[in-house]
C-alpha cells in the first residue's frame, strides 16, 4: 500500500457530528461507517435546502464495495437511524438524521419539493488557483489559502493560468506578484500584445521598489 501523501490546507474539509464520534464504539460494519461517512461528505456538498442521496450517489469503486455490500450498509444506517429513508412514486432518497436532513424529509414527506430542487451532490473539487500556486510557487499555509481564496472572488478564473506563467517566465515565483498582475489587469483591462511589456515593468518595479522585501517571501 503506497503511503498517503498527506492532508492540504487548500482542500475542502468535512465536519463529522461529535455524536457520530462517540457511535464509533457500536458500529462494527465496514460497509455501515463507509456509507455513512460517505453520506455526510457528500450531503455536506449539496447546494440548495433539499439535501438527499439516492443510491446511485454511494459509488462502488470510490467507496470499495460492491453493490450489495452498499445496500446492506445503508440497511443497517437506516436500522441505527443515522440515516433517514424515504421513497415517492419509486424514488428512493436518504437524508442525514440532522436538523437541515430532518426538515428535508419533512418537506418530502409533505410534497413541498420538486425533482429540480435537488442540489449538485458532486464533491468539491480542489481549486485550479490553489494548484497553481503549489505547482509554481511551493507550500501553502492558512494565511496564503484565505488570500488566493479572496482572488478567487476578484478576479476571473482564466486569468490565474497565464499570471502564474508570466510570473515563473520572469523567476518571480512570489503571489505578490502575481496578485499585481491580476490587479493591473482588472484595472486596465487585459490586452495580451501588452502583457510581456507590463510584465517586465512589474518585474521592474518589483525588484526596485519598496516591493523588493516581498521577492523571497510567500
Amino acid at each position: 500500500m503506497p503511503p498517503f501523501n498527506g492532508f492540504t490546507s487548500s482542500e475542502t474539509f468535512t465536519q463529522i457530528p461529535d455524536s457520530f464520534i462517540h457511535l464509533l464504539k457500536e458500529i462494527d460494519d465496514l460497509a455501515e461507517l463507509k456509507v455513512t461517512l460517505h453520506a455526510i461528505w457528500r450531503i455536506e456538498h449539496i447546494e440548495g435546502h433539499f439535501r438527499a442521496l439516492r443510491e446511485m450517489d454511494f459509488e462502488a469503486g470510490s467507496l470499495g464495495l460492491s453493490s450489495e455490500e452498499i445496500r446492506l450498509g445503508l440497511e443497517k444506517a437506516v436500522g441505527r437511524a443515522t440515516l433517514l429513508r424515504r421513497e415517492r412514486e419509486a424514488q428512493v432518497f436518504y437524508f442525514l438524521n440532522s436538523p437541515r436532513g430532518r426538515l428535508s424529509v419533512e418537506a418530502f414527506e409533505k410534497g413541498q419539493w420538486r425533482e429540480s430542487a435537488i442540489g449538485s451532490s458532486a464533491p468539491m473539487k480542489k481549486s485550479n488557483i490553489f494548484k497553481l500556486y503549489e505547482e509554481n510557487i511551493g507550500a501553502l499555509t492558512p494565511l496564503l489559502s484565505d488570500m488566493l481564496r479572496d482572488a478567487e472572488k476578484n478576479y476571473p478564473a482564466v486569468w490565474f493560468e497565464e499570471a502564474f506563467e508570466i510570473a515563473v517566465s520572469r523567476n518571480i515565483r512570489n503571489w505578490k506578484y502575481v496578485e499585481a498582475i491580476l490587479a493591473r489587469w482588472k484595472e486596465k483591462g487585459k490586452d495580451e500584445r501588452k502583457d510581456q511589456q507590463d510584465a517586465a515593468k512589474d518585474e521592474k518595479r518589483y525588484t526596485n521598489s519598496e516591493f523588493s522585501e516581498f521577492l523571497n517571501r510567500d
